[in-house]
């Protein structure tokens, strides 16, 4: 296919050992990240029906704990970009340390906010303090996603950020877990307003990034990169990169319009009646599908040996299906485990799994043709929970979680490769557009205001069909030559 766009790869300065074994503590510790703000970010799917029934709230102003936290990555990472565009790469400047740290310190000041928003029964307040919340991950996205890229071969890029998202993954898994627990059950008292219940859980959470940017603070990081991105924007010169901003954009959106509405959408008489405890259970299943994937993922597109990668990739949901198992047997009231009832609610994701398995086979270790495929999966499922409602229409909108796993790591990789010294640059481009986790939740909560939730699952299978469109196609057009 002819390109679009320029082809000459951006100048390297210095290029990253081909030795990835050399960073693997450095790899490590930034994991530690990647758990945080995942389990953060998902409580806001437990937040959302709970301040919609403490501030009396309709769909489109509950959305709004979406569009505050995402909005809060456009707007800084629109800060980042114009710096790095005027005045240089910032990353370069204070390095990724200092840069984490940054981004833990304004994560602590938000959840504080919250404390004093639930205190003061506020809710405005409150979507301040998760916009500076949104601030601080946004620092820590920008800085992390490509270090973790560079932190080793290119032509690996894509299973290390598959490796690190899926420590993501497990602190979205056990967020809801634990804060549904917490919020609906633990700190929920009667005849106290339901704002309260999130206080002691948020204080807990401040204390938690003060206590890890202090680490962060006094342990070495090794400075990896490629190089000082000069003034200029250079990383819109690449049509692959802007259309991956649109598929960061597409991807994020789809993800959080229905992570945030499944609580809702389970309670739905014609699809589970459940109420929100019964549902937080399997938002843990719509997360903890995002988790095997991208275990998986990073088995799949690594160089591990053909024998050990097919043994992983059977052996890894098979051991996340006995763990979900056991987390969803647990009886929080009788404080035991009852393990017929984890059964009936985990025996209807066996089929999910086994079509994951099947469909890694098909993208054979490819990142954009496993992102199609993936992708487009999505997109049935969806229209099969539009078209249909009760336990099907459950299990597909539940099982999207499993197939837009490698969605975010698969578009990154994508869309930094051959870009070089522009890399941090591109990630603040990509960290942009996680924007679209506040727009597109906004949409599905007036379509859902307007008819209802099953209907309003039309905003996110449009998004999926754009990013399936970008893993078949639109990665490659204008990428530079090797």
């Amino acid at each position: 296919m002819a390109s679009t766009g320029p082809t000459t790869p951006p100048t390297r300065t210095a290029s990253p050992p081909e030795n990835g074994r050399a960073h693997r503590g450095p790899f490590a510790i930034m994991t530690v990240l990647f758990f945080m703000w995942g389990f953060i970010t998902s409580i806001n799917d437990i937040l959302i029906p709970q301040f919609k029934d403490a501030f009396d709230l309709n769909y489109r102003q509950a959305m709004l704990v979406q569009f505050a936290f995402f909005g809060a990555y456009f707007i800084g990472s629109i800060l980042y970009f114009v710096i790095s565009a005027t005045k240089g790469d910032p990353i370069a400047r204070i390095g990724y340390k200092n840069g984490v740290v940054l981004g833990l310190l304004f994560a602590a000041f938000g959840t504080a906010l919250v404390w004093l928003g639930a205190t003061a029964h506020f809710y405005a307040l409150i979507l301040g303090a998760l916009f500076m919340i949104g601030l601080g991950f946004a620092m820590l996205q920008i800085a992390a996603n490509p270090y973790v890229t560079i932190l080793g071969p290119e032509r690996t890029a894509s299973s290390r950020l598959n490796f690190a998202q899926a420590f993501n993954s497990v602190g979205t898994t056990t967020g809801p877990l634990i804060g549904g627990y917490l919020i609906f059950k633990y700190f929920a008292h009667a005849g106290v307003n339901q704002a309260e219940s999130v206080k002691i859980p948020y204080l807990a959470f401040c204390l938690a990034f003060l206590m890890i940017a202090a680490i962060f603070f006094f342990i070495h990081l090794p400075h990896v990169g490629e190089g000082k991105v000069e003034p200029g924007i250079g990383a819109l010169k690449y049509p692959h990169v802007v259309l991956g901003v649109g598929a960061i954009f597409m991807y994020v959106g789809g993800e959080v319009s229905i992570g945030s509405s499944l609580i809702n959408f389970l309670g739905e008489p014609q699809i589970a009646g459940l109420s929100h405890l019964e549902a937080s259970k399997y938002v843990a299943l719509f997360w903890g599908g995002m988790l095997i994937g991208r275990f998986m993922g990073a088995v799949e597109l690594s160089e591990m040996e053909k024998v050990k990668k097919r043994l992983m990739l059977a052996g890894i949901p098979i051991l996340a299906f006995g763990l979900f198992w056991i987390l969803c047997s647990w009886n929080g009231d009788q404080q035991q485990f009852d393990f017929s009832a984890g059964w009936i609610i985990v025996k209807n994701y066996l089929p999910l799994l086994a079509l994951c398995w099947l469909f890694f086979q098909f993208g054979k270790g490819l990142p954009d043709r496993t992102l199609f495929i993936f992708s487009g999966t999505i997109v049935v499922l969806l229209a099969l929970a539009i078209l249909f409602g009760g336990k099907l229409a459950m299990w597909c909108a539940v099982g999207v979680g499993l197939f837009t796993s490698i969605g975010w790591p698969n578009i990154f990789s994508l869309a930094l490769d051959r870009m070089g010294v522009l890399k941090s640059q591109v990630s603040s481009l990509l960290v942009m557009a996680v924007v679209g986790g506040a727009v597109l939740p906004e949409i599905l909560g007036r379509m859902a205001d307007a008819w209802n939730l099953q209907v309003a699952l039309i905003v996110p299978l449009i998004a999926y069909a754009y990013v399936a469109f970008y893993g078949i196609k639109g990665c490659k057009m204008g990428r530079p030559n090797e």
